[in-house]
Order: structure tokens, then sequence, then C-alpha cells
């Protein structure tokens, strides 16, 4: 492999090439290692037609060098004229160091999948950068997302305030899009762990969820999410219990004097629990109500929106016991009813 020293004027940078974005802090540290020991590492470039060099990989190395005005650079010529094989090289030396984002491979492989240039395969992209394919096509699926998502988007598991991970997208990837790109950004803002983010995914996966429910959850915070999580596993669990093979359950009380069990119906068992859960109504108090002008304006429409949420649940629990009420006070006052319940 021979290394040649050339002019730095007759080299120019790949504007294609996979690698887009340089930390200017790391730039500065290579500029002076340079100065200081001198560029260790020689870059790789290619001849063009008019007698130039553009280069394959070491576009850091060219800027460092550049800045520090030197006038000639170490390089390794390739011989290799095929755009595939030179741009799946970049791709290859690229994954190899530090500071190649999650979304500049995505942007690569996808370049090599389905630009006409290339119009290459997710097998063949895998073969040649060892690769699994389940790895590319989960580096693609970041391209989903909105630009305002993708520029949150850093490299590494760390979870930061406002920055995303990889991992904590991949479970909501497959959602609609109105739902998948507020649920980013809801929890880049709270810091939410992949553990609470495959939670919330669950939930806005749930067929059983109407997408107008959907639609208001997003108001919520990621804690408020979880809480909501928590509670409908709670209810669905109870709802997928087994139907009691009697009409009368047990009370949840034990026996006294050798007496049976309490035995109550399972509509009067729902009726104890709804009113175990809701407190006794107690007017508010004033300073209490007024205290809704110190909710900051942002959060004002999330208030409103929890509001019309409890007044419709509310709502449909009256509307509910009004019509078993009434049911019971029609077969109560009506002797024809009764008997024909107890025949």
């Amino acid at each position: 492999m021979e290394i040649i020293e050339i002019p730095t004027n007759l080299i120019d940078e790949d504007t294609d090439q996979p690698r887009n974005q340089f930390d200017e802090d790391s730039l500065q540290e290579l500029l002076k290692s340079i100065e200081e020991l001198g560029l260790l590492s020689p870059i790789k470039v290619r001849t063009t037609n008019d007698g130039r060099y553009k280069i394959i990989y070491g576009n850091r190395r060219y800027k460092a060098c550049k800045m520090l005005n030197r006038r000639t650079i170490p390089c390794i010529v390739s011989t290799v004229t095929d755009e595939l094989e030179i741009y799946l090289e970049q791709i290859a030396e690229n994954l190899t160091r530090e500071g190649f984002s999650p979304l500049e491979e995505a942007e690569a492989f996808n370049k090599v999948l389905n630009d006409p240039k290339f119009s290459s395969s997710t097998k063949y992209l895998s073969s040649k950068l060892g690769k699994p394919e389940s790895y590319i096509k989960n580096k693609c699926d970041l391209l989903k997302f909105s630009n305002a998502v993708k520029k949150l988007i850093v490299s590494g598991t760390e979870i930061k305030k406002d920055k995303l991970t990889e991992e904590q997208l991949m479970p909501i990837k497959e959602l609609p899009i109105e739902h998948r790109d507020s649920l980013a950004l809801i929890i880049a803002r709270d810091e939410l762990p992949v553990s609470d983010v495959k939670k919330i995914a669950r939930l806005f996966k749930d067929k059983d969820i109407s997408a107008g429910t959907k639609d208001k959850l997003l108001y919520k915070s990621g804690h408020e999410l979880l809480e909501t999580w928590s509670v409908y596993e709670q209810n669905k669990a109870e709802r997928a219990k087994p139907a009691q093979p009697k009409s009368a359950i047990k009370k949840d009380k034990p026996e006294k004097d050798g007496l049976d069990p309490i035995m109550v119906t399972p509509i009067e068992d729902k009726l104890q629990r709804l009113l175990s859960s809701l407190p006794t109504h107690a007017p508010l108090p004033s300073e209490v109500i007024h205290s809704y002008e110190e909710i900051k304006t942002n959060d004002k429409e999330i208030f409103l929106k929890d509001i019309d949420i409890l007044i419709e649940n509310l709502e449909k629990h009256l509307v509910e016991w009004r019509k078993v009420g009434d049911l019971v006070k029609a077969k109560k006052n009506n002797p024809q009813l009764r008997a024909t319940d107890q025949k």
C-alpha cells in the first residue's frame, strides 16, 4: 500500500459522502494532535478526470490539515472506479469511527437501497458491511420520523433531556405518524427510559382504544401516560377474568360464627367497587377553584382536556347507573314484574 504526498490544493471533498456532521470540539482536538504529532493516518483519495483527487475517506483529517495550512497531505490513492464500491467503502470506514450518527447511517443505507444510481438490496448491503439485515432495517426506520424528531437523535444509549436514542424510538416506530412524532417529543422532554416507552407504545397500539382517545392522551406528560397505561392494564386484566359460574359471587369478607360468606350479585359488586373508588363529594373551596389562574398558559389546554375526560366518564357512569336504578324501581313498584322475576 503506497502512501504519497499530494498537494492540499489538488484535493477536493466528496459532497456525496455518507458523513456530513462534524463535531467542532473533536475537530479542534484532531487539529491540535496533528499540530503536535503530525498526521498519523493518511487519507484515502481517488483520481478524477481533471487531474485532481477526491476524498474517499478522511474528511476530518483533510479539514484539520487545511486549517493548519499544510501544503501537502499523505494519501492512499485508490484505483477503484465503481461508484457503489466506493460508497460502500466510505460507509464501512465511517462505521469504525466515532461521531458517525445513527441518522447518517440511516441516510447512507437508504441511499444504497433506493438511489437509482445504486438500487441495491438489504441482503447485499448486509453481506458487504457485515451487519445484520435487522440492523440496517432499524436504522432506516429512523427516517420515518419528522425533521423535528430527527434533530434530537443522538448516538449511544444514555438518556438525556431533549435528546433521543435509537432504542427509545424503536418501540413507537410503527405507530401512525400523528401519534408517533408527538410521542417522540414527549419521550425526549420527559427523559423516558426504554422500558417505559414500551409500555406507552402498547397503549397506543391497542385496537380497543379509539383514535380520538389516543389523540387526547397526547396532551399528557410521560408520567401521566404511564399512569394511564397502568390503570388501563389493570382494568383489562379485570375484564379478562373468567365469569363466575353462578349469578352470585362471594363478597370479600371472612366467615363469621360458622355462617356462609356474604353473597352479592355482580351488579352489587360493581356498585360497591365504584363507590369505594369514588370520594364523597365536598364542594370545592373558592380558593381551590380560582387556583386555575396559576396554571401556566401552555398547560391550561391540557387541564381543560383532562376536565373534559373527567366529565365524559362521569356522565357515562351517570347514564348507566340511572338506567339500572330506574329498572330496579320499575320492578319494585310493579307487582306483575316482580311476580315474573320470581318464577
